[in-house]
Formats: structure tokens, sequence, C-alpha cells
């Protein structure tokens, strides 16, 4: 369930009654299965809008601070796309090393600032655990865009969301994770939010980057099916997402250790041709070579159809933190 409000005292009058107004979205591990029907209906809603009209005033006078510490494309522009649709306003900053920061300014300084600025700060930051110290500091709702190694709770909901569109169902699937599962921050905060359904998950990575063994156990005490491999072969037929990530070279301290793993996997058309017909292959993005391009013409390619999910996401969760869904 959500956590509780901020108290920010902002003249609202019955918008203080929607169940995430005012609230900070630091992890999937606020997320009930209802509260995820919430926002898969909103976004579905938001879906809708944009097909229809493109633009609407939900959020005219509302303001957006973006504040990335790490290089962003996806998520930067996502935000900021979705704030302008719904007719807000975005101060980005993307280039820290120019900021005050640069001159040992505290984040709790930092986001204190911001918010005399601005409604509502999503931030991303290299350090674990960066995002609950912003939003203590705040008294405006923080939404994490990824705190270093530990979770991305947006790229998480826009993954599930897309599942549910694509698929149309969430429960009884057979979900493999491929890839980085180690430092891969999505894959972490996306297998907490499967624990809700009753998905299987596979486990395929370079021994090296299996995914954390306090997630596998937090997940084990759930009931949830798991199992981990070193080759997709053999889970490839009875998977039904396929979610590829890329090796992080920034994640890594020696180049060799990297070049080691960094092509462990690579799916394309011959490999795909294992898998079944209704499935689908996600990716955060951005990819490397971990996905041929010769697979991108594939109807079961879904992952830039996930990126304009991601899209609906955030205009639904900017719209619910700030009262207005």
């Amino acid at each position: 369930m959500p956590t509780s409000a901020k108290n920010p005292h902002l003249p609202f009058g019955d918008q203080r009654m929607a169940p995430w107004y005012g609230k900070d979205i630091i992890s999937v591990k606020q997320f009930s299965r209802s509260d995820l029907e919430y926002v898969f209906a909103v976004a579905h809603e938001m879906r809708v809008m944009v097909e229809r009209v493109g633009t609407f005033d939900l959020l005219k006078g509302k303001i957006l601070a973006n504040l990335f510490y790490e290089p962003s494309t996806r998520t930067s522009s996502s935000f900021a796309a979705a704030m302008e649709r719904l007719g807000g306003s975005v101060i980005s900053i993307n280039e820290v090393r120019y900021s005050s920061v640069a001159k040992g300014e505290s984040l709790p300084d930092t986001i204190r600032t911001l918010e005399c600025y601005a409604d509502v700060i999503v931030i991303r930051h290299p350090e674990l655990g960066s995002a609950a110290i912003a939003a203590q500091a705040a008294h405006k709702p923080v939404i994490n865009a990824g705190d270093g190694v530990g979770e991305h709770p947006t790229q998480a909901l826009l993954d599930a969301f897309t599942i549910h569109e694509e698929l149309v169902q969430m429960d009884d699937l057979t979900v493999t994770m491929l890839g980085d599962l180690k430092y891969g921050r999505t894959v972490h905060s996306l297998s907490r939010l499967l624990s809700l359904y009753n998905a299987k998950l596979n486990y395929v990575s370079p021994e090296i980057l299996r995914m954390p063994p306090e997630i596998i156990a937090e997940l084990e005490a759930k009931g949830i099916r798991q199992a981990e491999h070193n080759a997709l072969d053999k889970v490839l037929p009875e998977t039904d997402v396929l979610y590829v990530t890329r090796v992080q070279r920034e994640r890594f301290e020696s180049e060799e250790v990297y070049n080691s793993v960094k092509g462990a996997f690579v799916v394309d058309k011959n490999i795909m041709a294992g898998a079944k017909k209704k499935m689908i292959v996600m990716h955060p993005l951005p990819r490397v070579a971990e996905i041929n391009v010769d697979f991108d013409d594939d109807p079961r390619a879904a992952y830039f159809r996930q990126m304009e999910f991601g899209l609906y996401v955030r205009m639904a969760l900017l719209a619910m933190v700030l009262g207005k869904a």
C-alpha cells in the first residue's frame, strides 16, 4: 500500500482523498496487487487520452524537477514528456557536475532547494538508498528513478504494465530473465512485482552475474517458483516473457572481467525459432549487442512498445502523487 502522505502545504481540497496524493514512490515493495491494478487502470486511461488528444491540462501549473546524477535518455525524457503531456513544466538537471553538487552540496540540501521550485522531484542517483534519503529530506513527493544497483520502481511498473497490455494476464506466466541479473536493478524490482502473481521465474546469466541471493531468498519465502540456469535453450520453449538485460560496463571495475561476460547471451532470429509464437521479448534499453537487430521486426519484439508504455505509466504516477488521479 502507499506510504504515509507527506502533508505538503498545498491548497488542494478533496484531492487529498486521492490514495497516492503526496506520497513518495521509492520501492516496488510499496505496491500491493490492488495498487498495481489501480496504476494499470490510470495508465490505460492516459494511453487512451494521448492517442485521442495528445496533450491535456491535468497538471497545468505544476512543476517537475528531474534530478539525474547518472546519465539517462529514456527515463529522463519519458518523465519530461509525461509532465508536458499533462500540461505541466519541467526543470531538467542532467549535468549535475555543473551544479551546486559539484561544490560539495549535500543531497538533502539539494532536495530541499529544488522543492522550493517544484511540486514533485524525480531522482536518479548512483548510490543505493539515495532515493530514500531524498524522500526523508523532502516535503514534496519524491519518485525513485534508480538508485545504484538497488531498485528502479517506475521501470518495473512499466514492465508489468507492458506484460499486462501485451498478454492481457499476469498470473500463470513463465518469465525468463536473461543477462546481468546481479547489477540489473530493473530485474530486481520486476521480480518483486511478479511475486504478487502466480509467476514462475527463470534466471539465466553468467556465474558472476547471478541474481542476488537475498532476492531469491525473499521470493522463496513468498512461495515463488524460481530456477537458475546457465543456458537459455532449456527454458526458452516454456517462456511467456523473455526479459533481456545488457551487461553494464559502468558497473565493472575491470575491463577484462567485463569483456569476459559481455557477449555471453545474444538473442536473434535463429534462437527465437525455439520460442512460443505467442510470447514477448522485453528489454529496458539501451541495448548493446544482446538482441540482434534482425529480430526487431518480429511481432514478439516488445521492447520499443515497452518504452511507449513507460510514458503512460509515468503520466499515471505523476497524476497520482499530485492528487489528480
